[in-house]
């Protein structure tokens, strides 16, 4: 590894992090959400620490099929469900759930004329409006499924929209509403997220499925992780890789945007928007050097960034630079770049080498 931009992984924090899922949903099974890349963490990584889960929920029949490939023999839920009819066959042969959120999806399901089941988990749309069945028709999806020789077991599933809000009403109306249809049908129940685990304790159902808070952000707005007994899982380091010297009002980095507001010293890191750095994070945003915060100045480049060393003039070519991670949340970054943390950790560019050290 000759750049020195690396991520480093906490398998100890992975696990650490859905031990509190289920100090939060203790009644409660757990499909952990490893999709995108377990949230740029690695999928087969994340799913193998992640081992004490329940199921695991991705996206696709290729997230799928690589878990299977990884040796995950347990529950895999695709949460878009099946994109075509011909998914059906191989959904079925690897054992995997089904979200079906429309009616091409329950057309499909129907046309199936033998074979391995497969487990469904019916989407209700009860106020994201992504996807899913409203109210009105959903309890007619449900008796199709239910009809259906190719369907095993049918659950029933919902997403929140402002969970991560505790002040806002409409999670409330959202619970309600999963709540009356899944009384009227039975089956199990899921709609607790990240947010809604922590924050609203009605929507720990049968099942619960945290994806950002087993990585070690918040998901809740204006929270640290912290305030939840959340641990980082992936700390983005780099290195020091110049110091040098300037005058007042010598003009810093692209477009001179930042000046010297007198005779100081200026480092340079290498990461940048070509390592998933956010392009758009404006000076001021921190980063620990040598464990201790310094600003952000100037434009991010692709490869490198400079930060004000006013408060560290002893800092010298090599010293350790912490871009987010342990000692600095995530979510703080995110809230300068004017982004949310899932994208942070999603964006993190291959380029970047993953280390996970060896537990002692």
């Amino acid at each position: 590894m000759s750049r020195p931009a690396r991520v480093q992984l906490s398998a100890a924090a992975l696990r650490h992090n859905l031990a509190r899922v289920r100090s939060y949903a203790p009644a409660s099974r757990v499909m952990a959400v490893v999709k995108a890349n377990g949230y740029g963490h690695g999928l087969e990584w994340a799913a193998q620490v992640l081992s004490g889960a329940d199921a695991f929920g991705v996206t696709s029949l290729d997230e799928a099929i690589a878990l299977r490939r990884a040796g995950v023999t347990g529950p895999v839920c695709l949460l878009e469900g099946a994109f075509r009819r011909e998914e059906l066959a191989e959904i079925a042969a690897h054992r995997l759930a089904a979200v079906v959120h429309h009616d091409r999806q329950v057309e499909q399901l129907e046309r199936l004329s033998g074979g391995t089941p497969v487990d469904v988990w019916l989407k209700i749309d009860t106020g994201m409006h992504r996807i899913g069945f409203d109210s009105g028709r959903a309890g007619e999806a449900f008796r199709r499924l239910r009809a259906c020789r190719g369907v095993g077991s049918l659950g029933l599933l919902s997403h929140f929209a402002r969970a991560d809000n505790p002040l806002d009403d409409a999670t409330v109306l959202q619970i309600r509403q999963f709540q009356a249809f899944a009384a009227a049908v039975g089956g199990e129940r899921s709609i607790a997220n990240s947010a809604g685990i922590v924050a609203w304790p009605e929507s720990r159902m049968e099942w619960v499925r945290p994806g950002i808070m087993l990585y070690g952000a918040s998901p809740v707005i204006g929270q640290p992780a912290g305030a939840y007994g959340l641990e980082p899982v992936m700390t983005l380091h780099s290195e020091v890789i110049a110091v040098n010297r300037w005058r007042r009002g010598d003009a810093i980095g692209y477009g001179g945007d930042w000046r010297c507001p007198q005779d100081m010293p200026v480092g340079v890191v290498a990461i940048g928007y070509g390592d998933g750095y956010p392009r758009h994070a404006p000076s001021g945003t921190p980063v620990l050097v040598n464990g201790r915060r310094v600003p952000l100045i100037g434009r991010v480049s692709m490869d490198m960034i400079t930060v004000d060393l006013r408060t560290q003039p002893d800092t010298r070519v090599g010293d350790p630079a912490v871009l987010w991670g342990q000692g600095l949340p995530v979510e703080e970054i995110a809230a300068h770049a004017g982004t949310i943390s899932y994208e942070l950790l999603c964006h993190v560019a291959p380029r970047v080498m993953r280390v996970a050290p060896p537990e002692g």
